[in-house]
């Protein structure tokens, strides 16, 4: 039986990992900060900090993926298809030249991948709760797809 602090400390720990909306990589150096300073006290903190590190770290790989597979692909589709004069001096080329037809195959790969993304930040936002509520309870919670970096 855990302890309600210890629960607290945990399930503060899976909250910490939100600050990435306010603060850059505060969803890293929250939670290790909370993680180190009371992995000794108790094996649930341990295993919830464990977790939730891994689940953000996982994440990141993810979204750099999807981010490598999006980017160059959209740069180069929106390129090939408007010269970058008329980009500078054309107010009106995106109605001209970014239509239906100038989109190929390879775009749409770019858009789904723009798509997973999205909803791999949503399914974070909503796991992010769901594990916190899991540790408020004394359970313990294995996110999905988690790489176990962190043994």
């Amino acid at each position: 039986m855990e302890t309600t602090n210890n629960k607290n400390l945990a399930t503060f720990t899976h909250l910490s990992a939100l600050s990435q909306c306010c603060i850059p990589f505060g969803n890293y150096i929250f939670p290790i900060l909370i993680w180190s300073s009371n992995k000794d006290k108790s094996e649930f903190i341990d295993f919830n900090g464990k977790q939730v590190l891994n689940f953000q770290l996982s994440m990141f790989l993810y979204s750099l993926v999807l981010a490598i597979i999006a980017i160059p692909i959209i740069l180069i589709t929106v390129f090939s298809n408007i010269p970058l004069d008329t980009i500078i001096n054309d107010g009106d080329f995106m109605r001209h030249h970014l239509s239906i037809e100038n989109i190929t195959g390879i775009a749409i790969v770019a858009i789904v991948a723009i798509f997973l993304f999205v909803g791999l930040k949503v399914a974070e936002f909503f796991l992010i709760i769901y594990a916190s509520v899991k540790a408020s309870n004394g359970e313990r919670f294995q996110y999905p797809l988690t790489i176990p970096f962190i043994k």
